[in-house]
């Protein structure tokens, strides 16, 4: 081969990976239109790469030698992505649990062809530089193949993940600031040991959230989590098509439920925590018995083989267990009967997708957030729209309904949330503090606390006032279990995140002598060295002398400096 054919097959596997890389980012994707929604899944969004990797390799060799038969290609594809929309009609992509929605008209598509035909016109360039006598089509479908196989490919979609999400440039200046904040404190400690701070370590501590426990056994991003009212049984739901059950006391796998055809968005269970109900990509909304761990059955629109005609992004049961209620992409809120799954009422009014759906304690409220970037209340009596709240400047992604049913809760692409009085309907504050979309919000048993969280980081906010209480490393989605004593979190790929309320009055030096250093810094035993470095900054962040001046926070910070001192010196013997 020559060195040109390298160069060319560089740049299409180059696009292999990176399609792969924005798939595990952006997770269950797709596109809807009038003829219905297809899932796009891991291949062909790599495929989507190569094709532009192709195109970028056909730029660069038509620039370097004049060729004008690239224009023509370009040409063709654009005439030819211009007849598609003409004959497909309106269509859009979709991508739920980021909050994407956007039209693709004739212009877009006809751009799109042109990429193709550049694509075309680099695949031909390869062939003959190569000598391989294969078709293009032939080409891309072995080169396909072996980027999927590839040894590193897991761990190149990971590592495009973090660079994508900005993760991987933070957690690299975060090492530097590390090692800079690490030589203050150990300077700062030498200093403390000949002061006597008996005292001080004995003085109490605020509570905080630590992680216990990573659960892993997904294959693919975790986009839902339900919980069972006993606070002994975890659910979650993937990228990877399948539905868990965990022992959330000693974070054992239990059992998978298969089936879907598509990523599994929503998840909820019935009130008697028997039954678990779920929502997919592939239009679907389907029930299982988890006691038995057997498929129920699938809920169908009329005559349709779909539960929607798009992405069904969230579901809930009442809490009387007398009805389910879903939202989809496909604009609308269905209600079906909680035991038999048969359809009683559709609700129309959002324009656009509708992301999430809450209803009151009493089952006599409902709430539904939408990407048209309206909240709308509707009487679960009559099924009336009862008020539109539109100060939210950008998708409604999340809601939730405090156990009082007083306070509705919401988190927006806007990156605020917003607390709402539901018997007067109206704003009661804005929290604001994240720099992305929060994509999940949930509310403690007693009201107090909530959790919020983006696909970056879990914020917890003390609901009677506002304040922020804590930030942890983890992401979307959340729930707390029933005697909020936990919150369970997604983590990073296809793991779960389980966090414990705890009081930071054991972090004494003494103390510290019964504690792992990961559990002082909140993280799992075998974390990476660069996740172990960004969880101990964030809480240096909190407890630094420089930062906070309380009169614990000294104490707080030599702990979590011994505990990091522990790691970095097991780390030296590896």
């Amino acid at each position: 081969m020559t060195q040109n054919s390298k160069t060319g097959a560089v740049f299409i596997a180059g696009g292999s990976l990176a399609g792969a890389g924005v798939s595990a980012t952006v997770g269950g994707m797709g596109l809807a239109g009038g003829f219905g929604a297809v899932g796009i899944g891991t291949a062909p969004v790599v495929g989507a790469g190569a094709v532009a990797g192709a195109a970028v390799y056909g730029a660069f060799k038509a620039v370097a030698a004049g060729d004008a038969a690239a224009f023509g290609a370009m040409g063709i594809g654009a005439v030819g992505g211009a007849g598609f929309s003409g004959v497909v009609g309106g269509m859009g992509l979709v991508a739920p649990k980021i909050g994407l929605a956007f039209g693709i008209g004739t212009v877009p598509m006809a751009s799109v062809g042109a990429v193709i035909g550049l694509a075309a016109y680099g695949f031909a360039k390869l062939l003959d530089e190569s000598e391989v006598k294969e078709t293009p089509a032939q080409l891309f479908a072995r080169m396909e193949e072996k980027v999927l196989q590839m040894d590193y490919y897991n761990a190149a979609v990971i590592e495009l993940g973090l660079f994508l999400s900005g993760n991987d440039l933070k957690q690299k200046f975060a090492a530097l600031e590390v090692e800079e904040e690490l030589q203050r404190l150990k300077a700062e400690f030498s200093t403390a040991k000949t002061e006597p701070e008996t005292a001080t370590f004995n003085l109490q501590l605020p509570e905080t959230w630590k992680c216990v426990k990573t659960l892993q056994g997904h294959l693919g991003r975790v986009n839902a989590i339900a919980i069972t009212p006993d606070g002994n049984t975890l659910v979650s739901g993937s990228d990877d098509k399948q539905i868990n059950l965990w022992n959330l006391k000693t974070g054992k796998w239990l059992y998978t439920f298969s089936g879907q055809a598509e990523a599994v968005l929503s998840l909820a269970i019935s009130p008697d925590g028997k039954q678990i109900v779920s929502g997919c990509v592939d239009r679907k909304i389907s029930t299982w018995q988890i006691d038995k761990q057997k498929f129920l059955r699938t809920f169908f629109y009329l005559n349709s083989p779909y539960s929607h005609h798009s992405f069904v992004n969230s579901v809930i049961y009442s809490s009387d267990g007398r009805f389910i209620t879903s939202a989809s992409s496909d604009k609308t809120i269905r209600i079906w009967g909680g035991y038999t799954g048969d359809l009683k009422r559709t609700l129309n009014g959002h324009i656009d997708a509708v992301f999430s759906v809450a209803i009151s304690p009493d089952s006599k409220i409902l709430a539904s957030g939408s990407a048209d970037k309206t909240i709308r209340i509707w009487d679960c009596i009559n099924w009336k729209q009862l008020e539109i709240f539109t100060e939210h400047s950008a998708a409604v992604n999340t809601l939730v309904i405090t156990p009082d049913g007083k306070t509705l809760i919401s988190g927006s692409t806007d990156t605020t949330i917003k607390l709402w009085n539901l018997h007067t309907r109206k704003l009661i504050q804005t929290l604001t503090g994240h720099s992305e979309a929060i994509l999940s919000v949930a509310v403690s048993a007693d009201g107090e606390i909530l959790a919020s969280s983006t696909r970056k980081t879990i914020k917890i906010w003390h609901i009677p006032t506002g304040n922020l209480l804590q930030t942890l490393p983890g992401c979307s989605p959340v729930a707390f279990t029933p005697d909020s004593q936990m919150l369970v979190s997604g983590g990073n790929g296809g793991t779960i995140k389980i966090w414990s309320l705890q009081g930071l009055n054991d972090w004494t030096c003494n103390s510290l002598l019964s504690q792992k250093w990961w559990e002082v810094l909140g993280v799992d035993a075998n974390a990476q060295p660069q996740d172990v470095k960004f969880a101990y900054l964030q809480l240096a962040r909190q407890y630094h002398p420089d930062v906070n001046n309380s009169a614990t926070a000294k104490a707080s910070m030599q702990v979590i400096n011994q505990a990091y001192q522990k790691f970095q010196t097991q780390l030296k013997f590896k």
